[in-house]
């Protein structure tokens, strides 16, 4: 194959925006999906049809061969079926796998003890999939849990079929401490038939099944969502007990930052903020900052700083950091907050506890508005981001576009797209602090509360933000360089 050929890619993931997420990975499947569908590739997307997924706007149409499809996944004979619809925003084409009976349910995941199945009928469908439509992939793009029993089923149960004699997989890690633990007694319902032995045997002795371990052990190339994050989970601390089998592939473990969706997310275009705005002409952001000040309550002019926070509210953003630093530097220091998310209740307590406190300078909105997360970072002055670990981190990115300075803990892909300012050569885009605890988080923010009455320097800084390149275009380009690495073209 010549470089300049058009590769063939199966990505198969549990979440798409917009269609469904719950986090980055739904960001990260759809932007990556679609460039390389804007640059001429062919990439056959699967994901399965929740009953969640809003199907406004959408024309979803069956695929003919695909329809009624029986797929044995151990003692059961499931039936299911593909449809297909194009995406609005940017035409790509999305494989939807229909069936009620393990996808219609309230949200994307469940508690429920079938679980496992509705990720590996995904896992299974995709193969499925490519046989019906006589499409051979050069590459099986497997995402998180969900999907890392792909190489598996590609050396067991679908290895005798020569359409797949040239596929490689990559298996991407977007968060390692989700990892698809399920108990042993479930390998029936992997329908191996012999292959067994390429599970973890020690696993399978202790009574479990570790789905992404076992995408590690087999996929052909791992990849996870930064290069630093890439790094810190070969590290005990990091690695959520997967940091030797991750060291032992390291050659075959690649960082590759995420890009950002700049047609959603840039201040110039944004049709879902009070007004656009640019790196040379900022007058918008003053009014994107007054206007969400009102929306929320906050009491202050345009002197006043505003420090936004759209996250899932749960233990690995730092949260508990927030509770015993916030309180004190309300009392202490003059600033405003503009918080949105949920999560694990006695977070979302803390942020009611605190608006109830502060009301004139707290304003939260519990769930998810994408309205008004738009307006949070482009009326902020400031964006937190004090995570325990982050693997990547895609607010942080939007954040710089909008000229609104991000204050974030040193770690994974955080550290790799913030540079710290240095005042005195009015050079860097944000605030990092290293130790994970409250004193980190307190001198982050005092800092960046020190910095901004430096109106000029700030305005610096913004600029530097601003003008940060994260697209995908950068960061697809190499994905596509990793994928002709591993098809030998």
């Amino acid at each position: 194959m010549a470089t300049t050929d058009k590769l063939k890619i199966c990505l198969a993931t549990a979440e798409l925006a917009p269609l469904a997420k719950t986090g980055g990975l739904a960001d990260v499947s759809a932007a990556l999906s679609a460039y390389l569908h804007a640059e001429g590739h062919d990439v056959r997307v699967l994901m399965p049809f929740y009953s969640q997924i809003k199907r406004e706007n959408l024309d979803i149409q069956p695929v003919r061969n695909l329809q009624k499809l029986t797929i044995n996944v151990g003692p059961w004979d499931v039936e299911c079926s593909i449809d297909m619809t194009t995406l609005p925003a940017n035409g790509l084409p999305v494989f939807l796998l229909r069936c009620p009976a393990l996808y219609d349910r309230p949200g994307i995941y469940s508690s429920e003890t079938d679980e496992h199945l509705r990720f590996i009928l995904l896992s299974r469908a995709a193969f499925e999939m490519c046989q019906r439509m006589r499409f051979a992939p050069d590459i099986l793009h497997c995402n998180d849990w969900h999907t890392a029993l792909m190489p598996l089923f590609l050396r067991t149960i679908y290895s005798w079929d020569k359409l797949f004699a040239g596929t490689r997989t990559v298996m991407t890690i977007h968060n390692i401490g989700y990892q698809g633990i399920f108990g042993a007694h479930i390998v029936g319902d992997l329908s191996l038939y012999g292959g067994e032995h390429f599970l973890h045997q020690d696993d399978l002795a202790r009574g479990r099944i570790n789905f992404l371990k076992t995408g590690i052990l087999l996929a052909d190339v791992l990849t996870t969502v930064s290069p630093t994050y890439a790094r810190e989970i070969q590290s005990p601390e990091y690695g959520m007990g997967l940091d030797g089998y991750l060291r032992a592939r390291s050659d075959a473990l690649f960082g590759i930052l995420n890009g950002v969706d700049y047609g959603e997310w840039n201040p110039e275009t944004d049709t879902l903020i009070p007004k656009n705005f640019t790196r040379r002409d900022l007058s918008g952001k003053a009014v994107c900052k007054l206007e969400l000040m009102r929306e929320l309550g906050l009491a202050g002019g345009a002197d006043q700083p505003v420090i936004g926070f759209v996250s899932r509210l749960v233990g690995q953003k730092g949260i508990d950091l927030m509770v015993r630093a916030l309180p004190r530097l309300l009392a202490r220091r003059n600033f405003s907050l503009a918080l949105l998310g949920s999560g694990e209740p006695h977070f979302e307590l803390f942020f009611q506890s605190l608006q109830r406190a502060a009301r004139s300078r707290v304003g939260f909105f519990r769930g998810y508005n994408n309205k008004l997360a738009h307006w949070i970072e482009a009326g902020s002055d400031m964006f937190m981001m004090p995570s325990a670990y982050e693997p990547c981190g895609l607010n942080q990115m939007y954040s710089l576009k909008y000229g609104t300075v991000p204050i974030v803990r040193e770690t994974g892909g955080l550290a790799d797209s913030v540079q710290q300012i240095d005042r005195a050569a009015a050079t860097g885009t944000g605030i990092l602090f290293r130790d994970y605890d409250e004193a980190g988080l307190d001198w982050a923010i005092s800092r960046a509360l020190d910095l901004y009455e430096d109106r000029p320097l700030w305005r610096k800084i913004m600029a530097n933000g601003m003008a940060m390149d994260f697209s995908w275009k950068q960061q697809g380009a190499q994905y596509v360089k990793l994928y002709r690495y591993l098809s030998g073209s």
